[in-house]
């Protein structure tokens, strides 16, 4: 009986204010500019209004004035002059407006109601998708999220500023950087080097992170996100698709540590009732850290996407890591394999720019890179980006791993377990510099330490 109300109820409209607006249109030609900025055709909910608001759209586009006379000429010309009403009704709406002044209050009055009937349609939509067994409820779940976001974007006012607003927030800005205690504008990496180039991972900003296999994509990722959220106490999460969320912990208390990895997983034989105070000490600065992991082998983007929403506005996550990119599974299983990448990385950059945070994923390169090695210096480029160029243009900052893997034999990246020097390579940086900066990658606790003067 409740549904059947439901059904029988008329949607949100208001008929004077459609029609006040429409009269404000042909009573003065520059109101058309205020109702441009809230107001659609679909916007209205008579027909006929939306024919004549489109009639008077079309005269404003060919430079003319909208008035009776040429607005039912136009509906008379494109054949819509009885389904707008016909000349009666046109002719009347100048008369119902109380005051032209007030077409931005009427507009937003119409925009409501329209707002308000997409909801509706919205709810019953998602209603009828959850009672067909035959769709994944997480599809479900993330086009109404995806439907909810754009209906949020079409309430706001598209608006613009003079230079003479801007500047002075701009100068407030500038102070306000200037006196602040952080060195950075974004969010610290941990490596100063690397932060003097970028300022700091920024917000909005899409990262990738890329290497061959081996060479510590995961171990320079946690180690960015142990001294963001350790040391900086700065929000962050972890998406870990190639390894389980307990390897990961020890990866973490092994380099927090400094104890060795393979001691660890040894238990009794190797390790020492002395490394324990370290173990407790390192366990206890991780697990007061604001680090969230998620766990899932196998993720679709879209559990990835609601996953990375839920941590935003519920833990206020500042940055978020992906290990790693290619492992996503896209839902378009028809298209080919560098077209699902390809709308992966979109829908990244895309998310970083929705949530206002930085989002960093981890990407593997072409096999290219091992055969220039062989070669030449082998230093990855942008064109090693495995399987689609569009993370190349998606992308507003790209650092590359890279150490040479021929190596003299008495070089020291040939003893086991010593540091190795590595170039963490600043290939691209859409609002900065580029460059290389030397860190050190610590074999026995697996883990990327900036590189001291003395090693340099």
């Amino acid at each position: 009986m409740a549904q059947s109300g439901l059904r029988d109820r008329i949607p949100p409209h208001n008929e004077d204010a459609e029609r006040a607006v429409l009269g404000a249109l042909m009573l003065d030609d520059e109101a058309v500019i205020t109702a441009e900025l809230y107001l659609r055709p679909g916007d209205f909910y008579s027909n006929a209004n939306r024919r004549v608001y489109e009639a008077i759209l079309g005269l404003k586009n060919q430079s003319r004035k909208a008035d009776t006379i040429t607005v039912v000429e136009e509906l008379r010309r494109s054949g819509e002059l009885e389904a707008a009403g016909d000349i009666p009704y046109i002719a009347s709406l100048t008369n119902v407006v109380p005051t032209i002044a007030n077409i931005d209050y009427y507009a937003q009055i119409v925009k409501d109601c329209s707002i308000r009937r997409s909801l509706i349609r919205l709810s019953g939509e998602t209603t009828s998708d959850s009672y067909d067994d035959s769709k994944d409820y997480r599809m479900i779940l993330e086009g109404a999220q995806q439907r909810i976001f754009e209906l949020t974007n079409a309430g706001q006012t598209l608006s613009y500023k003079s230079v003479k607003e801007i500047i002075p927030e701009t100068i407030k800005l500038i102070e306000k950087l200037f006196h602040s205690k952080n060195q950075f504008t974004g969010v610290p990496s941990g490596f100063e080097d690397l932060d003097n180039i970028t300022s700091g991972f920024q917000s909005s900003e899409f990262i990738i992170i890329g290497a061959r296999p081996s060479i510590g994509k995961t171990a320079l990722a946690l180690a960015m996100a142990a001294n963001i959220t350790i040391r900086k106490n700065i929000p962050a999460a972890f998406f870990t698709l190639e390894m389980p969320d307990q390897a990961l912990a020890l990866r973490l208390i092994s380099a927090e540590a400094n104890i060795e990895s393979n001691v660890l997983r040894a238990g009794s034989k190797l390790l020492k009732a002395s490394d324990f105070n370290k173990l407790v000490q390192a366990a206890g600065n991780i697990y007061e850290a604001p680090l969230y992991i998620v766990d899932m082998p196998n993720m679709k983007l879209l559990d990835l996407r609601a996953q990375a929403r839920r941590l935003r506005q519920q833990q206020n996550v500042e940055i978020i890591f992906v290990d790693y990119l290619t492992l996503i599974s896209s839902e378009n299983y028809q298209i080919p394999r560098h077209e699902q990448v390809a709308e992966i990385s979109r829908s990244l950059k895309g998310l970083a720019r929705e949530l206002s945070i930085p989002i960093v994923a981890l990407s593997q390169l072409s096999r290219e890179v091992d055969k220039r090695t062989k070669t030449g210096p082998g230093k990855p480029v942008l064109a090693d980006l495995r399987e689609s160029g569009s993370i190349e243009q998606d992308a507003d900052l790209v650092l590359f791993l890279h150490r040479e893997r021929d190596t003299d034999r008495e070089n020291s990246a040939e003893i086991p377990g010593s540091d190795i020097p590595t170039d963490l390579i600043v290939a691209k940086n859409r609002n900065g510099p580029t460059g290389i900066v030397n860190i050190l990658f610590r074999q026995k606790f697996t883990k990327f330490v900036p590189m001291e003067k003395s090693d340099q």
